[in-house]
């Protein structure tokens, strides 16, 4: 069950299997991998950053090695089912508080060199907003004038790029276009104004040497309410999922791989909202077994990465 130090799954292991025979649960999950790519991760960051940006260049290598048995198989695929929803410790994208300097909503973020764990038991080297990955969800409304403070930790330059937001050319955050690069140790301020009419799900993340400190988790949520909240029409509950690939843990939402991955839980008749985001250097599409969606990954190891279950209780 959930406590403090795992990443918040509303059921437990033996809960999830009990409801899988009592009601209805839907695997939701991402492109199935190439056949034969090599999934086993090692702890050593170096290591496993490299296993995971060349999986697809090992299918040759791993058809020399020593075929798997169907028994072998078998219990990959059973270990990986039997263990969702597998605990691990924190738990990225939660609600960034705000403090009010006037009629401005004053958010903080700090970029770090953090040890994440991306499945149970298995750990690597994050560039975190916040001290998690995803970074925290920045949740505001139209209209709304924010400003965020941010500083950098990490070893190298970065800039935040608020993807899919208008805003001034001056608070876009490309370095050496339109602000300088945030030096190691340094503070820059962005501030502006959400415009009228730009709700929706939105991204904030690194724009500076993007390919590597996206994919090491300068990645975030940003989220833009509507001043009518009947705008979108009435849900019951929401989820944002966001899609990562690269050295933390190969393929993951929310900073999780399989089967430490969060299951959507929701009851029969509700309606839910579910925000996806692209984060990763691949396409990703997804889809829900039972329900209209679009495809997922399973290997010979079983499922793995972007893989999750929807458990629809009576």
């Amino acid at each position: 069950m959930a406590n403090e130090n795992s990443n918040g799954h509303d059921v437990s292991r033996r809960r999830f299997m009990g409801l899988a025979g009592l009601a209805g649960v839907g695997a939701i999950g991402t492109a199935l991998a190439p056949d034969g790519v090599r999934i086993e991760r090692q702890t050593s960051t170096k290591a496993q950053a490299t296993d995971h940006m060349h999986e697809e260049g090992t299918v040759a290598q791993s058809s020399s090695k020593k075929e798997m048995t169907s028994d072998e198989m078998d219990a990959m695929h059973e270990a990986g089912v039997k263990a969702f929803p597998a605990p691990t410790k924190g738990k990225g994208g939660q609600p960034l508080e705000y403090e009010m300097d006037g009629d401005v909503k004053v958010f903080r973020l700090v970029s770090q060199v953090i040890e994440w764990e991306y499945d149970q038991g298995k750990t690597c080297e994050a560039w975190a907003y916040n001290g998690a990955v995803p970074g925290p969800e920045i949740r505001v409304t139209e209209g709304d004038k924010i400003r965020v403070i941010f500083e950098n930790q990490l070893k190298e330059s970065t800039a935040i790029h608020w993807h899919g937001l208008i805003v001034p050319n001056s608070q876009d955050g490309v370095p050496f276009i339109t602000q300088p690069a945030i030096k190691p140790g340094e503070t820059f301020t962005y501030e502006f104004q959400v415009r009228e009419g730009n709700t929706g799900s939105h991204m904030y993340h690194s724009h500076m040497n993007a390919a590597k400190q996206v994919t090491m988790g300068q990645l975030g949520a940003f989220i833009v309410e509507p001043k009518d909240p009947k705008k979108y029409g009435e849900y019951d509950r929401e989820y944002t999922m966001i899609l990562n690939d690269g050295p933390i843990g190969g393929f993951t939402i929310n900073g999780k791989g399989f089967p430490s991955t969060e299951p959507v839980v929701c009851k029969k008749g509700e309606k839910i909202l579910i925000r996806y985001m692209n984060e990763g250097l691949m396409i990703h599409p997804m889809h829900l077994h039972g329900m209209p969606q679009l495809s997922h990954a399973e290997s010979e190891h079983g499922m793995f990465g972007m893989v999750t279950a929807m458990i629809v209780e009576e």
